[in-house]
């Protein structure tokens, strides 16, 4: 693979960029494989790097049945950030930021992360008090955050509205390393390293069965042909319970549609990121100028990838208040993720009841800030059997009420 630089941007200048490979390769599937893993997203693609590059096991496919990156990693708002209250949650999205922060060179790819700095704004006491308790965590855990006054934030961000006539805004909670990255080039950054490595990246090909034999794993059944295995990681997003099932077991994960969209493009106005709980929106502005919108999840259980126009009135009626100058934009595009839910909106890493079956599912809302720190975890936990960012992530948590209640403890499942 030929590293990407100034120099070979320069060189394939004068070629008239006739000499550019391939950035991954797309083979036919073996017979056998020591490691499978289901779903080219952001989170199987990094499984795969971290089971290369801190294992050393490379005789690896990743099967989609798709198109790469083609799911939840193409449809997010590209939020990262680590300013979690709970103590493994802090862990593993505070490793996942730090690994974002060097990606672009492990990766030798731009993913173009961007520490813009994330804004969680204070809109009701409750949240003062939230914030101040979260900010008093995150030290306590060594994720830098602080706890700004309302001329801060509106120094910070010019363009918000502190005196807002239902939920003026009282504080917020601040992380100036949080950010953003693209969300499409993760996704090729880890694939174009993997097939460097000498791994599959085997796109259309959807698994149809997962076969055992005496309780363990040995392969899987799709669309392109019967491939074995030692291992099966299962990192399908919102598609989970369905993998699962044809595992031969179950998951308590629900799963959602969750909706964004954008505006039409504009001249740069804001650039950080901001989250309002209370209302429940956040926005932040893209390099292209678009202003990037999003809301909570859908109330029922769907699979589609569509947008709604409930999602856009009450997400944009969240935001009009406090940012007044929405009320002017048009929006140029709307779009849907299928996400997956557990009870407490905290994800599960873990074993399961197949011997050599790994899942790694229930991100939620908040998957796309976890990718590096996730793949970590999952490589460890596959190649080692024990990972110490997954420990609390068990499947069995559910079953013992180790519950990590994210969405409670934070205010928001983001």
């Amino acid at each position: 693979m030929r590293r990407y630089s100034a120099f070979a941007i320069a060189r394939e200048a004068l070629r008239y960029h006739a000499g550019w490979e391939k950035a991954w390769a797309s083979p036919e599937p073996r017979r056998k494989y020591d490691v499978v893993i289901v779903g080219a997203g952001g989170h199987g693609l990094a499984t795969a790097f971290y089971l290369g590059r801190n294992f050393g096991i490379t005789n690896v496919a990743v099967i989609e049945k798709g198109w790469l990156g083609g799911g939840n990693t193409g449809r997010n708002t590209t939020i990262i950030r680590s300013n979690y209250l709970q103590d493994p949650s802090a862990a593993i999205y505070e490793k996942s930021r730090s690994l974002y922060e060097t990606m672009s060179q492990d990766l030798n790819y731009n993913v173009m992360y961007s520490p813009r700095g994330v804004m969680m704004l204070a809109q009701t006491q409750a949240e003062v008090r939230g914030y101040l308790r979260t900010a008093q965590a995150n030290t306590l855990q060594g994720v830098t955050t602080r706890f700004i006054d309302p001329p801060e934030v509106k120094k910070l961000v010019p363009i918000i509205n502190l005196d807002g006539p239902r939920y003026p805004v009282l504080g917020a909670l601040w992380q100036d390393r949080a950010g953003t990255a693209r969300h499409d080039a993760v996704a090729w950054g880890y694939a174009r390293a993997c097939s460097d490595m000498g791994m599959d990246i085997i796109q259309q090909c959807e698994v149809t069965a997962v076969r055992r034999e005496g309780g363990r794993v040995v392969g899987v059944d799709t669309s392109r042909g019967a491939i074995d295995c030692d291992k099966l990681g299962i990192v399908v997003a919102g598609n989970s319970g369905v993998m699962a099932e044809r595992a031969g077991f179950r998951l308590p994960i629900d799963s959602v549609a969750l909706q964004a969209l954008v505006s039409e493009p504009i001249k740069p106005c804001m650039d950080v990121v901001v989250m309002a709980n209370t209302v429940h929106g956040y926005m932040s502005q893209s390099d292209k100028g678009e202003m990037v919108i999003g809301g909570g999840a859908d109330g029922y259980n769907n699979y589609t990838q569509r947008g709604s126009f409930h999602h856009i009135e009450e997400t944009v009626r969240a935001l009009v208040e406090t940012f007044p100058m929405v009320s002017r934009l048009k929006m140029l595009r709307q779009w849907g993720g299928i996400v997956d839910m557990t009870g407490d909106r905290s994800p599960i890493l873990s074993k399961t009841p197949v011997e050599g079956v790994f899942i790694n599912c229930g991100w939620g809302t908040g998957g796309f800030k976890a990718t590096p720190g996730s793949g970590w975890a999952m490589a460890e936990l596959m190649a080692k059997g024990h990972s110490p960012l997954a420990e609390a992530y068990t499947l069995d948590r559910f079953r013992e009420g180790r519950f990590i209640d994210e969405s409670v403890a934070a205010g928001v499942a983001h």
